[in-house]
């Protein structure tokens, strides 16, 4: 079992910054060789940190703050009129809960995804081995959500982790990407606040916010939303730091 008092943690070399073209981060990353236990997992997402495979890491920049977790608090979210047309306009879609697994079907959304939405990024080209190092983790806490059409046809896929006390912790969603009409990143995202409230779980955490990473702003249409300022939760948006 994890204790993080015996966790080592390690800083990565200086590299350039995947969000803002004119920054270099440091990552600070919990040793991937040791299993990170729910109790010690809510204690790390409390303190910032995100997971992506089996690294637990939260940017540590000595020049610039401009990483901020967010989390929507459940029990005060404002189901707007846009949230509740997404709902409606995708009434026949169905979701179900699956541990992680991968077939064809299944790899071929996520390549398709890739290819379309992120050609220019740091996980294309796309490959089985990098899907499975990056979403099909050992451990305890990891599913997946896959929405079906009416034709039964897999459209969406959330990867969430359940964190037994705190909420959930959205890892990534990929999705059929022709079907832009359907809204189906906001779908999945109100799915888990839907999942979320029906397991009295008090918060759905959104990974990183930066006020200048355009990509990002739709995190701020889930209000309220509660920022992480050092080591405290706020509803006040921070002022960034270059």
């Amino acid at each position: 079992m994890s204790d993080l008092n015996d966790v080592r943690f390690f800083a990565t070399a200086p590299h350039d910054c995947s969000y803002l073209s004119d920054e270099i981060a440091t990552t600070l990353f919990a040793d991937p060789d040791v299993q990170i236990e729910q109790e010690d997992y809510q204690t790390l997402t409390l303190l910032g940190f995100r997971r992506s495979g089996k690294y637990f890491y939260r940017p540590q920049c000595k020049q610039c703050q401009a990483c901020i977790s967010v989390r929507i608090p459940i029990a005060e979210f404002r189901w707007t009129r846009r949230f509740k047309k997404t709902l409606k306009a995708n009434q026949g879609i169905t979701a179900e809960w699956q541990l992680p697994y991968i077939d064809d079907e299944i790899y071929d959304l996520y390549s398709r995804y890739i290819d379309v939405r992120h050609p220019n990024g740091d996980m294309h080209p796309p490959s089985k081995e990098q899907f499975k190092t990056f979403l099909m983790v050992e451990g305890p806490y990891t599913r997946f959500l896959c929405f079906r059409d009416e034709a039964g046809t897999l459209i969406a896929v959330a990867v969430i982790d359940v964190l037994q006390r705190h909420g959930l912790s959205a890892i990534y969603t990929f999705f059929e990407p022709d079907q832009s009409k359907r809204s189906l990143g906001r779908l999945a995202i109100l799915a888990q606040v839907l999942e979320a409230e029906r397991l009295q779980l008090p918060y759905v955490y959104l990974g990183y916010w930066i006020q200048a990473c355009e990509k990002m702003n739709y995190k701020t249409d889930y209000q309220p939303l509660e920022f992480l300022v050092g080591r405290v939760w706020t509803r006040n948006i921070p002022q960034q730091l270059d």
